[in-house]
């Protein structure tokens, strides 16, 4: 299960949907941050790599 943001994000919901889970992140927001990490907006949670995660971990505290 993938923990970003101390949330757990639901397994099954593409990227670009899972990351409006955050409180603060909206559907542009969610995009812009798979857009600067170079991730597929399509990509499922339970296929994300520790590194993908940590990617988009990073980029969120970052901005």
């Amino acid at each position: 299960m993938a923990r970003i943001a101390g949330v757990d994000l639901p397994q099954k919901k593409r990227m670009e949907y899972a990351l409006t889970y955050i409180f603060g992140i909206g559907l542009k927001t969610s995009r812009d941050i798979l857009d600067r990490t170079g991730l597929d907006y399509n990509i499922r949670v339970h296929e994300l790599t520790d590194a993908q995660a940590a990617l988009i971990r990073n980029d969120i505290q970052e901005n």
